[in-house]
């Protein structure tokens, strides 16, 4: 197997060749100029997943790159610190701050989530068609996927009285984080996005130090948490959740989102059935996470030496989980390439991990995709992409895929 490029832009425009050829080729594969270990058949990424005392998670967050020193220089000066709290944790206070997160969006929270998700859907697609009305032409990937998940999620975090910034300055900061974590910027761009990384950080520590939130809030719930030996939790630590989670828990979304709209505006008459069967998004949203999830990628680390696919692998050795990979696994999933919403093993798919460390928000994410596939394909059933002459650009991330505009116009 020949090297990978893993932030090529032919690669972000169109993974699914090499994630074929890895699978039949390589199913372990290391690539040098990453340093990485490339697994990418499902039985083994799953393996993976399940053994957390073999795999740990400790490098999820590391960032890709080296940092410059000015960029580590603008990051101190803000405190900067990720404390291990969920993604990276794989010591025993991770079940505690699991609670928390379960806690506030598990599905009986989803479930009455659902009318204020409407709600908020029916505001958004209200803006999207004075947008059209105006100029004609909306992206739909900087207006409706990105603004309702982040508000959705506010709301469910008790975030929403607390935050004094905008949408669109919350959104900046998130997107420059991923970029600066999972990304390959250059040295000025690396400065410029550690700037953007290191304000966000100072104003959740502001957001961290301000008194009287309710425990039925996250701010609330760290601040009421202790952690196994009964200390509460730090200002990094609880700072660090809030950073997370407030990237994860709409940016991945909005990708998702963007990802889904494309696609529907581009498969002949489905928007249409969108329209008219409103129950046949929900098992189509399900099918698209199985073959093109926004997070195509995860991290682990060796806790010893391991022999994977018959590959041997030294204790420390960084793997990379190829997770979108898996969706298209033909020993797994029939006709991979094809989406068929109603395939019985439909729910299989590793789009939202599995084991310990699976996506808290997984159910959120559903629910909103059903409802805002429904509700944008019935207010706007004429709609269609605006410029099909050329590829979309793609955000082509270490782990993440998305298109960046979904332009839309009235047919």
């Amino acid at each position: 197997m020949s090297s990978v490029d893993l932030f090529d832009e032919a690669y972000a425009l169109d993974p699914f060749p090499v994630w074929d050829a890895l699978r039949e080729n390589a199913p372990v594969h290391y690539e040098p100029d990453t340093g990485l270990w490339l697994v990418s058949r499902y039985d083994d990424v799953r393996a993976v997943l399940l053994d957390t005392d073999t795999f740990l998670p400790a490098n999820a967050m590391d960032a890709i790159g080296r940092f410059s020193v000015q960029t580590l220089r603008v990051l101190a000066k803000a405190k900067f610190a990720l404390p291990p709290t969920l993604a990276s944790n794989g010591g025993e206070s991770h079940a505690g701050y699991r609670r928390i997160m379960t806690r506030l969006l598990n599905a009986q929270a989803v479930t009455a989530a659902v009318p204020m998700v409407e709600q908020v859907t029916g505001e958004c697609v209200d803006q999207v068609e004075e947008r059209l009305d105006a100029d004609g032409v909306c992206d739909l990937a900087t207006t409706l996927a990105r603004d309702v998940p982040l508000r959705v999620l506010l709301r469910l975090l008790g975030l929403d009285e607390a935050i004094d910034v905008g949408i669109d300055t919350l959104a900046r900061w998130s997107d420059a984080s991923l970029e600066l974590f999972w990304g390959r910027p250059d040295a000025g761009r690396q400065r410029e996005l550690a700037g953007e990384a290191a304000d966000f950080y100072s104003w959740l520590r502001g957001l961290v130090t301000e008194p009287g939130p309710g425990e039925d809030t996250l701010l609330g719930a760290l601040a009421a948490h202790r952690l196994p030996g009964g200390e509460p939790l730090s200002v990094a630590e609880t700072v660090a959740v809030l950073y997370f989670m407030i990237i994860a828990g709409q940016a991945t979304t909005r990708q998702m989102l963007s990802i889904m709209y494309r696609r529907a505006l581009t498969e002949p008459g489905l928007w249409q059935r969108f329209a008219d069967e409103p129950g046949s998004a929900q098992p189509w949203t399900e099918e698209v996470l199985r073959r093109e999830p926004p997070i195509t990628t995860w991290r682990r680390v060796t806790g010893r030496p391991v022999t994977l696919r018959g590959v041997d692998i030294p204790a420390g050795a960084p793997l990379l989980l190829m997770l979108a990979s898996t969706g298209s696994d033909p020993e797994v999933f029939e006709n991979p390439e094809q989406l068929c919403p109603y395939r019985p093993n439909q729910r299989k798919h590793l789009a939202f991990g599995v084991g310990r460390h699976r996506c808290s928000g997984a159910e959120l994410a559903r629910m909103e995709a059903g409802v805002m596939m429904r509700m944008t394909a019935s207010r706007l059933p004429g709609l269609r992409l605006a410029d099909t002459s050329s590829p979309p650009e793609m955000l082509g991330l270490l782990s993440f895929r998305a298109p960046l505009h979904v332009r839309v116009e009235r047919g």
